[in-house]
């Protein structure tokens, strides 16, 4: 067996922490700090699709299997959901409806109105363009289930979609997740825009599908599938348009109540978001527990106390940011199971896949395959 001398070991584990470096901050851009088991997010999204199911005569009781929340609960104000509650009402409702428009229907009851002050901060802002750049700056108040992105290049401008990454391993959520969400984008434009808006074109990054899906007679424009990206593309001279409702004047208010309302948000994932963004700062070589609470100046017994309280552990925050960033890489990318692994803090490729089968019930090449 050949043996590498201590300079060639050295060499090579400087090789993979570089190689670490370069690889984490672009897959870190969709993680959010906010785990999908902590409830702090209004039940806007919850009580659209709860509402078009009763409304198909489908049971309070089955919308809601699993989900944990009562249905006099399901509207009110003072109710915090979790994303790990959403998507198992979404899974639900695929289960349980045999409309083949659904995630686009429901996402077109949602109008800014049901967002609350977010809602009415986009028909504050002064042009549309800041209007684009607000929705998604401030998209974490919204009960996010996918990224977003705004770009507008020359005639076109693009809204990008991504379910979050928690949907990858199943494809009918992140399809419904996908669908729904060009469902409230495509309600709100018209809301801001006016009844006339329609987009030029919807590309789709999945195949056409039997169960559900969207179509150009659905939205009055082509639908492309199997593309690189879930994309809302439209022209962008839309966007020189006069706002209507935009104020200057009121529009720097509301931007800093919406600005507490964020702080508030990220008071309510206490100390896990903490722990999550400092993870994130090196996934391939997290610090332990202990070094985690020197660094959040807390005593350890104390941390492990306000973890338990959220019902979170260490260990799962951990595991739960490496099923993410692995969900992205094998998504988006091209890298092998070896630099994946590596990139995660594993010592070897047959680590990384018995771990990602813990996490997933799935293999990183069942993944790909998708």
């Amino acid at each position: 067996m050949k043996h590498e001398r201590p300079d060639q070991l050295r060499s090579s584990r400087e090789v993979h922490k570089s190689f670490a470096r370069r690889t984490q901050p672009e897959a870190i851009s969709g993680i959010s700090k906010i785990g999908i088991r902590e409830k702090v997010y209004e039940s806007t999204k919850l009580a659209a699709v709860f509402d078009t199911l009763v409304h198909q005569d489908v049971s309070a009781e089955e919308i809601l299997r699993g989900v944990t929340i009562r249905s006099e609960d399901v509207h009110s104000p003072k109710t915090r959901i979790s994303l790990g509650q959403l998507m198992t009402a979404y899974q639900n409702a695929i289960r349980l409806s045999a409309d083949r428009h659904l995630p686009y229907r429901v996402g077109t009851t949602i109008h800014v109105s049901t967002y609350g002050m977010y809602g009415y901060a986009i028909l504050c802002c002064p042009d549309f363009r800041k209007a684009m750049d607000f929705a998604t700056t401030y998209h974490a108040l919204a009960a996010p289930l996918a990224t977003i992105e705004f770009r507008e290049e020359g005639e076109r401008a693009t809204w990008s979609i991504e379910p979050i990454l928690h949907s990858v391993a199943d494809r009918q959520l992140y399809r419904f997740i996908a669908e729904l969400q060009i469902g409230i984008h495509i309600s709100l434009m018209r809301d801001v825009m006016g009844p006339a808006f329609t987009p030029q074109e919807i590309c789709l990054s999945y195949p056409q599908a039997d169960d559900f899906g969207i179509t150009e007679e659905l939205v009055g424009c082509s639908v492309r599938f199997s593309q690189q990206a879930n994309r809302v593309v439209f022209k962008s001279e839309w966007l020189d348009q006069t706002a209507s409702l935009g104020n200057k004047t009121t529009y720097p208010t509301i931007i800093a109540i919406c600005d507490d309302l964020l702080g508030d948000l990220n008071l309510r994932i206490g100390a896990a978001g903490e722990i999550r963004a400092i993870l994130l700062r090196d996934i391939a070589n997290p610090p332990t527990f202990d070094a985690t609470a020197k660094l959040l100046d807390v005593n350890a017994r104390s941390l492990r106390r306000q973890l338990r309280q959220q019902g979170i552990s260490f260990r799962g925050l951990r595991d739960e940011l490496r099923a993410q960033l692995a969900l992205k890489y094998l998504r988006s990318t091209n890298l092998a199971n070896e630099d994946i692994a590596l990139a995660l803090g594993f010592s070897d490729a047959a680590n990384f896949r018995r771990a990602f089968h813990r996490w997933t019930n799935k293999s990183p090449s069942e993944v790909r395959g998708e």
